[in-house]
C-alpha cells in the first residue's frame, strides 16, 4: 500500500502540512496554521508546528498525527498498517465519520 495513505485512509500526499514541509515553505506554514486554527477553534497551531512527512512514513509528524490521533493509536495497537486491515472497520465509531464525509477514504483503504 502507498505509504502516503494515512492509517485512516486520508492521503498525506494531499495534506497541506506535508506539502509545506516538502517545499520548506514558511509562508505556506503560516497560512495553514491560520486556517487550521480557525477550523479547529484553537490558537495552538503555530507555523512552527506545521511540519509532517506523513502518518506512516519516516520523519517528523504534525503533533496531532504523532500523538493525539485516536485512529492512528488504534491501528498501531492492533498491529495494522491502516484501518483497511481491520475486520471491524464498518462498525468502527472512530473511522465512521471519515468514511461518511470523504468517499476517497474508503477507496484508499480498499486498495489494501
Amino acid at each position: 500500500m502507498n505509504q502516503l495513505i494515512a492509517c485512516c485512509g486520508l492521503s498525506c500526499e494531499d495534506c497541506e502540512a506535508r506539502i509545506a514541509t516538502m517545499k520548506n515553505d514558511d509562508n505556506m506554514r503560516r497560512e495553514v496554521s491560520v486556517k487550521w486554527c480557525q477550523l479547529n477553534h484553537t490558537d495552538q497551531i503555530t507555523p512552527a508546528s506545521i511540519n509532517c512527512m506523513g502518518c506512516r512514513t519516516e520523519g517528523v509528524k504534525f503533533a496531532f498525527c504523532q500523538s493525539m490521533c485516536q485512529i492512528r493509536k488504534c491501528v498501531g495497537t492492533k498491529g495494522f498498517e491502516t484501518c483497511g486491515q481491520c475486520p471491524d472497520i464498518m462498525s468502527c465509531d472512530l473511522i465512521k465519520p471519515l468514511l461518511e464525509q470523504y468517499p476517497v477514504v474508503k477507496r484508499n483503504l480498499e486498495v489494501e
